[in-house]
């Protein structure tokens, strides 16, 4: 039953404070037993029963609970880096995926790579993330936009589940765009989704989650909304990719169906933010995307205010977002959202758990989640999120193991 003792700050990140409240504890200590937390808590206040237990010292550092990406595009054939010129240059999202490019050019690269390739791909990013401190993904699908591809992607994250100390949380997102070959016939595509991928997928547990991209170029509310009925009558959980590029009424959408959370939100309206504040559905800032698009910024501040709770995570893609950086997305989210260092580390953890429907197993530092924390090589949240550096996370614990 190790002891973690020296910790200059604990971040424990409760499920059930306010997202400005990240529940910080100075000179603290943390226990645990197999790959579950016994204790947190002030070091003076450590009881007596760990006192004999061998000790870890972590070196007056930061302690945090392990980081939970809650929305990225993990697996993915090619990248896009030329679109990275295009866009300096001044072509918008839109133009990129008119000309052939965006979305449509990562399917056909994902559809040409073996499962094999994709999952030594996505296997490398995971182990660059793992040493960030990130120890939850949620992974999505929808780079494959046909019946073989998409299940090729959910059997991929499947293997990395298995495999890796990473655990994965896996969303079917066969309504990125609507591809190629389907351009003319929308209600064939439709069709698919609901009467043969949603089922199979339901059926084999390949994913727990099913997402809409609600955008012009990409799906209508109704189409969305008949997708996500048809998930959620499968058993499946709902997201949506929502206002990300105008106001579409993705948010309302999210809020009108139950969604776990709405992802983007850039152009959200007051409606919108009202819906979901009602609903009780997570929204997810996506900071790293905003910088790469030169889009706003998701306003943290009202949700925040309107009581939404707000999730910070990475959108890792090979277009919009092409960086698993968790840590920087967060120091993003504070300088460019207007959100404290407290608001950001809740929304990387509990909030970001809310978000994939985990917020009572990982996301917090007490007593009875799984032994997952990162160590980070710093005396306090706000001197990390302030002095960005490449990687401060000196030690990670996945499931009570050191990884």
């Amino acid at each position: 039953m190790p002891v973690l003792l020296n910790i200059s700050q604990l971040a424990t990140c409760p499920p059930g404070n306010p997202q400005h409240d990240a529940g910080l504890i100075e000179d603290a200590a943390v226990v645990w037993q197999d790959n579950t937390l016994c204790w947190a808590g002030p070091q003076v206040e450590l009881p007596a029963e760990y006192a004999k237990e061998p000790v870890v010292d972590c070196g007056h550092r930061l302690v945090i609970p392990g980081l939970i990406d809650c929305h990225t595009h993990l697996c993915f054939g090619g990248w896009r880096g030329d679109e990275f010129q295009w866009r300096i240059e001044g072509a918008s999202y839109q133009e990129i995926a008119a000309g052939g490019g965006g979305i449509a050019s990562t399917v056909a690269a994902t559809r040409a790579a073996s499962a094999s390739e994709l999952q030594e791909k996505a296997g490398k990013a995971l182990d660059a993330m793992l040493t960030l401190g990130v120890t939850t993904v949620e992974c999505k699908s929808g780079y494959g936009l046909d019946y073989d591809s998409e299940i090729k992607l959910l059997q991929v994250y499947r293997e990395l589940d298995q495999a890796h100390a990473i655990d994965l949380v896996p969303t079917f997102l066969g309504a990125h765009i609507v591809p190629p070959e389907y351009r003319n016939r929308r209600d064939d595509y439709m069709d698919l989704l609901c009467d043969e991928l949603i089922p199979v997928i339901a059926q084999q547990q390949l994913a727990r989650f099913c997402d809409v991209f609600v955008e012009e170029g990409a799906y209508t509310i109704e189409e969305a909304r008949t997708i996500l009925e048809t998930a959620i009558a499968h058993g499946l959980g709902a997201k949506v990719h929502a206002d990300q590029l105008s106001d579409g009424g993705g948010a309302t959408l999210a809020a009108e169906v139950g969604a776990v959370s709405a992802e983007h939100l850039e152009y959200i309206s007051d409606k919108g933010i009202d819906a979901l504040a009602a609903s009780g559905t997570v929204a997810v800032s996506l900071p790293l995307a905003s910088l790469y698009l030169a889009e706003p910024y998701l306003p943290a501040g009202k949700l925040l205010a309107a009581g939404v709770p707000v999730a910070v995570a990475t959108d890792f893609n090979p277009g919009s977002a092409p960086s698993y950086h968790l840590p920087l997305a967060m120091t993003l989210a504070c300088l460019n959202q207007g959100m404290t260092p407290q608001q950001v580390i809740n929304g990387a953890t509990t909030v970001a758990a809310r978000a994939i429907s985990q917020e009572q197993r990982v996301g917090s530092l007490q007593a009875g989640y799984e032994a997952d924390l990162a160590v980070i090589d710093a005396p306090t949240l706000n001197q990390w999120l302030y002095h960005f550096v490449p990687n401060a996370c000196v030690k990670v614990l996945k499931g009570g193991h050191w990884v």
